[in-house]
């Protein structure tokens, strides 16, 4: 998750093959395509880890960040807001992936 992006993705899209709707792996993929910049593709990952488990902290506070830098403020502060109520500790967590 910190260097490697191309080899992790390949990864989660081959747990999504083998095994379609697995959130850890979206969640790990959504988490990729913030990391390169893939703004609406987090939001489409994160949107389906969601979908599966609406408290996973890690997704709704990725889609916040996607959201903010896709340019839907509001939203994205709600997300992270919502996130950080549930777990005081995501926003480290992302900084330890070197996401802020």
């Amino acid at each position: 998750m910190i260097g490697e992006l191309q080899p992790a993705r390949r990864d989660c899209d081959e747990a999504l093959r083998l095994r379609p709707g697995f959130v850890d792996a979206l969640d790990s993929r959504g988490l990729l395509n913030l990391k390169s910049g893939a703004n609406k593709n987090a939001i489409a990952d994160f949107d389906a880890a969601l979908k599966i488990n609406p408290r996973l902290t890690s997704s709704l506070y990725g889609r916040g960040l996607a959201r903010q830098r896709s340019g839907a403020v509001a939203e994205g502060n709600l997300d992270i807001a919502n996130a950080k109520a549930m777990d005081p500790d995501i926003e480290k967590e992302f900084a330890g992936y070197g996401v802020r």
